[in-house]
């Protein structure tokens, strides 16, 4: 009787072993899959499902496979929230995102209470890693080194001409502009129009008579591509000449399909562009092969799951929290986006934004690296 028992017990042993030798790592996405910022959670999408994919085929992070969840937060903080307490309830440890920085901010809290290691791709907000969580990384860099060059830009490029600027009141979008806005005053520009707008709208007639009113040569927006492209198309159809300088909210072609050629001249600041880079040139070729151009934060998101795997790799483990002293250790990282490294903070070490012009390239509009 006792023999048997002490089988049984070293039999459940060995299938419990066996059971998570080859259990499965869960991993999220989570952006606007839906609504009018679902360009870019196609982005966050694509590029982690072929991240995905990849280190499945070759063999997963320490002998286990990736298995991927979708989250829908369609650009919305309480959606946000909504998603990463469903991605806890479904043992999720990993997760690739959120889009927005609004939306990020909130679940970057609920995934640090409940042990999840989250990297997004394209939340800029400074607050989201000046908070001193412990699971939050990014593989973008942060609106105050984008406001910078904003700056910059003006004080060597638009010398006596008159700024507006104008924001969509959201977390990142009146961030960015606010952080513009001030390094410029330091510098003894004063913008002659300042406005938020809401997101959503579809007539901006009000904001346009206003910059026309004041004049502005250069219209600093600090928000997405949906209302960026609408500004710029009613602008143009009032005969304003005035030129956009945007952010990376806008770096998805579906830009140029809202404002139409209207956007041609547009500046934008953004990280260099990845396609570009030798280190993601067999990827690149694997996403056009599937008819999907890897605009923007599609890569970024790829490089996310990959310094997860090379996290876990250094550890030999797959807790989180091991995972995540790995990475704020300073640790190079090899990417799709070259080499990257993280601060105590999760910010990258490395982070440059350069200007972007919209051009016509052939029969499309699409932004060139200046």
């Amino acid at each position: 009787m006792k023999k048997s028992w002490v089988s049984g017990v070293v039999l459940a042993a060995g299938l419990a072993f066996a059971g998570q030798a080859h259990a499965d790592i869960k991993l999220g996405v989570a952006g606007p899959i839906t609504g009018p910022n679902a360009a870019f959670g196609a982005q966050l999408k694509n590029g982690t499902e072929q991240a995905v994919e990849d280190i499945n085929a070759a063999g997963g992070i320490l002998g286990q496979k990736i298995v991927l969840s979708i989250g829908d937060d369609v650009s919305d903080p309480k959606q946000g929230v909504s998603v990463a307490n469903k991605f806890v309830g479904d043992g999720v440890k990993l997760v690739v995102g959120h889009f927005n920085s609004g939306v990020t901010n909130p679940a970057s809290d609920v995934y640090a209470e409940n042990g999840l290691l989250m990297i997004t791709p394209s939340a800029t907000n400074p607050k989201i890693t000046e908070k001193g969580l412990w699971n939050v990384f990014r593989t973008c860099g942060r609106d105050d080194q984008q406001g910078k060059l904003w700056s910059d830009y003006a004080v060597k490029n638009f010398k006596g001409k008159k700024i507006a600027v104008v924001h969509d009141k959201t977390t990142y979008g009146q961030g960015l502009a606010d952080a513009a806005k001030g390094f410029m005053n330091k510098e003894g520009i004063k913008e002659v129009l300042y406005e938020g707008v809401n997101t959503g709208e579809k007539d901006y007639s009000a904001l346009v008579s206003k910059i026309k009113a004041s004049g502005a040569d250069v219209l600093m927006w600090g928000g997405l591509h949906t209302e960026g492209g609408l500004i710029v198309r009613q602008m143009r159809d009032q005969g304003l000449k005035t030129v956009m300088l945007s952010g990376d909210g806008i770096t998805d072609d579906e830009f140029a399909t809202i404002g139409g050629d209207g956007v041609i001249g547009t500046l934008m600041s953004f990280g260099p562009d990845p396609r570009t880079n030798p280190a993601a040139k067999d990827v690149v070729e694997k996403f056009r092969a599937k008819k999907f151009e890897p605009q923007a934060y599609t890569l970024y998101s790829y490089a996310a799951v990959q310094i997860m795997k090379q996290a876990a790799e250094e550890a030999k483990s797959l807790d989180t929290k091991k995972m995540a002293e790995v990475i704020h250790s300073g640790k190079v990282f090899k990417t799709v986006l070259g080499d990257l490294s993280y601060d105590k903070k999760g910010d990258r070490k490395d982070v440059d934004y350069v200007m972007y012009t919209w051009k016509k390239v052939g029969d499309k509009i699409t932004y060139v690296q200046d």
